[in-house]
């Protein structure tokens, strides 16, 4: 009798023992879980930042270029401001040429 209920109770701590090592393990499981979840939301985070960065670094690109193409322009204006100068230069020349020429003219007369 009393080795059957020595037997019984055996049976139920190891029953127990074995519950307890199913519930460790599950625990373990869980743990692990949670950590893959933790490290793939941390890429997921690096990753964004990583795309953050890298457009702001094509913004800051596409600022330069837009500078760049300003800094053209304003030089194309000053070429078309001094070939207008130039331009103006030369047409007076050539009217006080033209006007000597004629006093001279006159002058022969």
């Amino acid at each position: 009798m009393r080795d059957r209920e020595g037997e019984r109770r055996d049976k139920e701590r190891e029953e127990e023992r074995k519950r307890e090592r199913d519930r460790e393990r599950e625990r373990e499981r869980e743990r692990r879980e949670r950590e893959e979840r933790e490290r793939e939301r941390e890429r997921e985070r690096e990753r964004q930042r990583e795309d953050r960065e890298r457009e702001r670094e094509r913004e800051r690109e596409r600022e330069r270029e837009r500078e760049r193409e300003r800094e053209r322009e304003r030089e194309r204006e000053r070429e078309i401001e001094r070939e207008r100068r130039d331009r103006e230069e030369r047409e007076r020349e050539r009217e006080r040429r033209e006007k000597r020429e004629r006093e001279r003219e006159r002058e022969r007369e």
